[in-house]
């Protein structure tokens, strides 16, 4: 029988250093994961990689951080080579890199438009690219996308668009590497209480999104939480293995498909 436990296993996590990306990465060694390759983008970013891999080698788990801007099909093969130098073939792969964009069309310059569809579809798509080579047979994928795929606003059109590929890259990924016993998801949060979404919002859009979902009055925030996201990152990476293929929105019902 297969084991779909976190016990022994190793996960890379693109964008681990901090918010949702390390809370997950925390989550994991405290669930009995073996080792955990901490992905960060910047030397801005370094002292939230080292503080992650500090507070995952203290859960009993390894750790190793590394640095990379994975809009580069070359960056994102030394990544994958680099993890499986140090801690062997993975079992998980979880990407949360993302970057949000809050602008009309008629304000995004192309090379805006080049730089979000760089983030957020083409480091997606080698992300897939380099797990499917190098994930160990019965493994996890899991993408983070957004709520706004099921939403019908303005303004987000560059971010949401360009995250829109990632469902078809799920897809087929789930179809291509299925016969491997590889489960392919991609998660939806609503608009989550970090810096990633303060930055791009007014304080009436804040108020607004804080009240948007039906679950608002229940979280501390109005938002979604990342605690309220890690518990669905480590279901579809255990026993949640069944569902493949599918873009879930968790959102508190903020938006539906």
């Amino acid at each position: 029988m297969i084991d779909h436990s976190l016990k022994g296993k190793t996960a890379i996590i693109a964008g681990g250093a901090k918010n949702l990306g390390s809370l997950i990465a925390r989550d994991f060694a405290a669930n009995g994961a073996k080792a955990i390759a901490i992905h960060y983008n910047s030397a801005a970013a370094k002292a939230d990689a080292d503080a992650t891999v500090a507070a995952v080698k203290a859960a009993g788990a390894e750790a190793a951080a590394f640095q990379a801007d994975l809009t580069t099909a070359g960056a994102m093969e030394k990544l994958f080579a680099d993890a499986v130098a140090a801690f062997g073939q993975p079992d998980i792969a979880i990407n949360t890199v993302g970057k949000v964009l809050k602008k009309p069309i008629l304000d995004i310059s192309e090379a805006e438009f080049d730089e979000m569809s760089a983030v957020n579809a083409k480091s997606a798509f080698f992300f897939f690219k380099e797990a499917g080579r190098h994930l160990n047979d019965n493994g996890a994928i899991i993408t983070l996308v957004t709520s706004l795929l099921g939403a019908f606003t303005p303004f987000y059109s560059s971010y949401a668009g360009t995250k829109a590929p990632v469902e078809h890259f799920t897809r087929a990924a789930a179809k291509e590497f299925g016969d491997r016993g590889i489960s392919v998801t991609a998660i939806g949060p609503g608009p989550m209480d970090t810096p990633f979404f303060y930055g791009q919002e007014s304080v009436e859009a804040q108020a607004y999104h804080k009240t948007a979902a039906a679950l608002s009055r229940f979280s501390k925030t109005g938002l979604t939480d990342i605690e309220d996201i890690a518990p669905y990152i480590r279901f579809l990476a255990t026993e949640g293995w069944w569902m493949t293929g599918q873009t879930i929105l968790v959102n508190g019902g903020y938006t539906t498909k």
